[in-house]
């Protein structure tokens, strides 16, 4: 005789039927977890949006997470008109350091990982290791002997002071060498050699288009990495024309005393200097995508 099947669970008949699973405790649990959790996150930026809308006198006196007296217009002209209009060089300065140099840190983590992934040579553990020691090194604790390195050449308090230290990442290195172990093909590599390639031509037209996701988010990384300096900036720079905008605003901060108004303008510069984070999220996110060396290599 054959043994007679046990009752089929109610979620299993659900899919069977086509219809939608029912609710069970743990589902109820993990989406109740991330809805807290996505309330924790979004508060300090609503809070960011509504106190961007309020003057200095009722910026405290008045409900934190509701509007009251509506003066975003007057806040962002006096944030762009402020000292000559040095928020919007401050806001350029960060562009500048952080396009530059997460472009560069980039390219160099890319090249560096790619070669210890794909070539063979004497020592290349032991360089590897040496990068992986500069992952567990914080950045506070190189800003001091950086100082004195740029003093020592005469490049403190300019921009290169904070550029050439952020080309380099230790962590991209790491990422780069990674994801070119599992995703670059050596028998790739071997046809464009075939087909008469150069090691540098290899790099710049096939290994750099198969290392698109991971050199996007070694970009945004280190782009949101830069962006948000503060201590290194600090350290090296005097000269407020150089400033980046989160030491620029730290410093408009400090003045509150002597100028009620900045505190407006810091909430509101702060606000607005999150919205290019945004946009490099949104607009590269589409790079993230598997899949890229599919169909690349007949067998």
């Amino acid at each position: 005789m054959a043994a007679q099947a046990g009752p089929v669970p109610a979620t299993r008949r659900a899919v069977a039927d086509g219809g939608r699973p029912p609710f069970t405790r743990g589902s109820v649990l993990a989406v109740t977890f991330l809805f807290v959790c996505t309330i924790y996150f979004l508060l300090p930026a609503w809070w960011l949006v509504v106190s961007s809308t309020k003057g200095p006198s009722t910026l405290y006196s008045s409900e934190g997470f509701w509007f009251s007296h509506f003066d975003l217009l007057s806040n962002l002209t006096g944030l762009f008109q402020y000292d000559g209009g040095v928020y919007v060089r401050w806001l350029l300065n960060t562009v500048l350091y952080a396009g530059v140099g997460a472009v560069c840190a980039t390219l160099l983590a890319g090249a560096a990982g790619f070669a210890l992934a794909k070539y063979k040579f004497r020592g290349r553990e032991l360089v590897f290791s040496f990068i992986l020691g500069g992952v567990l090194v914080p950045g506070t604790a190189l800003a001091l002997p950086l100082y004195l390195l740029m003093s020592k050449v005469n490049l403190t308090n300019t921009y290169w002071s904070v550029l050439l230290p952020s080309v380099v990442s230790p962590f991209g290195v790491y990422l780069a060498r990674v994801y070119a172990t599992s995703s670059v093909p050596d028998e790739l590599l071997e046809a464009a050699r075939v087909d008469g390639a150069g090691e540098g031509r290899i790099f710049a037209t096939v290994v750099l288009r198969v290392m698109s996701p991971a050199l996007v988010t070694m970009f945004l990384f280190q782009f949101v990495a830069i962006w948000n300096n503060f201590f290194l900036p600090l350290v090296m720079l005097s000269n407020t024309n150089l400033y980046p905008v989160t030491l620029g605003l730290y410093s408009w901060n400090n003045q509150y005393g002597q100028a009620p108004q900045l505190v407006s303008y810091v909430v509101l510069g702060s606000l607005i200097s999150v919205v290019p984070l945004v946009v490099a999220f949104l607009s590269l996110q589409r790079f993230w995508r598997s899949g890229l060396t599919a169909g690349s290599v007949k067998t």
